[in-house]
């Protein structure tokens, strides 16, 4: 094997691997059976977009020592030999009769024994990528050995990136930074909701973005009523607040930022709120550190908001941010997991303006010893405004 692999050199791909081993060995695994698409990017460096389709499971097995198994549709041994992964074992899919059961049982048993203990994420932000009766038909082949959850094993690792990884999300939010500064034009030219959504995905592939994932918005007067909406054919108007939300990808890693922008002069109700946004990003800014808990940063935002006269709105306030567009930790009041040095993680503050209708601000950071730094450009303290 060189040293080289896609995405990264083969180096990082190691140093992850170890990582997940020393966390297994600790929780008694004898096997890590991975079986999502960002899970085996991470692992492998396997980057395609293939796992739009259904019809095949994929699977990683990374054992207690030495290096990943990729057990596998043969559809994807060509790319998969590429990576840095050498051990590749492929049936054809799909296969009604079993797919690729036998031969991933075959191999769980090969690297765990025939008593060992398998672990796969099974918790919060996880889920299993087979069919359900193929999972239950696994467990069936196994035998005595066992199945058991390997979530804090997975993202213990994952949620603290390397400076490689880092540079990565780096560029996604510059991708994303240029592309917001052509909202402005694209409004001008076409001021209907549905066609500023589209044209900002083009802009953000203009600039450099693999794909688009994640993109959505929200307008209205005075604000908005929700950040997940697909965008309708409603023309904006003098008065709106226009939000823009990306979630572009660029080498596998996500950004995840919007931007706000009034159509004509913001309302002092308006003004007030985004003003208090800014102040809960400054604040969290100012405050954050390893060692401080999830629950601290939605503290720090929320009580922010509340001294500057703004209603908080409920849920979340940021999350982690890297292989996929949103990752662990959420920061909410009950989520208590450690923020660490090398966590990449969004600040996503919301305030009620009136009855249906809110703003949300967001900023993209890595977690350093001295505090945050950001990765995406700071947005303005004043709401930009587009004149129509």
């Amino acid at each position: 094997m060189g040293e080289g692999s896609l995405i990264f050199p083969a180096t990082e791909y190691e140093r992850r691997i170890e990582a997940l081993q020393t966390r297994m060995e600790a929780a008694g695994l004898s096997a890590l059976l991975l079986t999502t698409a960002a899970d085996i990017f991470y692992t492998t460096g396997f980057l395609t977009r293939f796992w739009e389709s259904p019809a095949r499971p994929w699977f990683v097995i990374v054992p207690s020592h030495g290096k990943p198994i990729a057990v596998i549709p043969s559809i994807g041994r060509d790319l998969m030999a590429r990576t840095w992964v050498a051990d590749i074992r492929t049936w054809d899919a799909p296969d009604p009769v079993d797919d690729g059961v036998s031969l991933l049982a075959n191999t769980l048993r090969e690297v765990a024994g025939d008593i060992g203990l398998i672990g796969t994420p099974m918790g919060l932000e996880t889920h299993l990528r087979m069919p359900l009766a193929d999972y239950h038909a696994l467990i069936g082949h196994l035998g005595p050995a066992r199945l058991a959850d390997g979530t804090d094993v997975v993202q213990r690792v994952r949620e603290v990136k390397s400076e490689r990884e880092i540079d990565k999300i780096r560029a996604a939010c510059r991708i994303g930074d240029a592309a917001f500064t052509h909202v402005p034009e694209i409004v001008q030219k076409a001021p209907r909701l549905d066609h500023v959504l589209r044209r900002f995905q083009m802009a953000l592939l203009n600039e450099g973005a693999d794909w688009v994932s994640y993109i959505a918005g929200g307008a209205g007067p005075g604000g908005y009523g929700d950040v997940i909406s697909p965008a309708d054919d409603a023309i904006l108007q003098t008065g709106d607040i226009l939000m823009l939300d990306t979630g572009a990808v660029k080498d596998g890693y996500f950004c995840d930022f919007d931007r706000n922008f009034s159509i004509g002069p913001p309302a002092d109700n308006v003004r007030r709120t985004h003003a208090a946004l800014h102040q809960a990003v400054d604040a969290a800014l100012d405050s954050l550190r390893p060692g401080m808990l999830a629950s601290d940063a939605h503290r720090i935002m929320s009580t922010s908001l509340s001294e500057s006269g703004v209603q908080p709105c409920t849920g979340r306030f940021g999350h982690g941010l890297g292989v996929t567009l949103t990752e662990w930790p959420s920061f909410t009041p009950k989520d208590r997991t450690e923020l660490r040095d090398g966590m990449v993680l969004t600040l996503e503050p919301s305030a009620e303006i009136a009855p249906g209708r809110i703003l949300v601000h967001e900023e993209n950071i890595v977690l350093r010893p001295e505090g945050p730094e950001l990765l995406s450009t700071r947005a303005p303290a004043d709401m930009p405004e587009i004149t129509l």
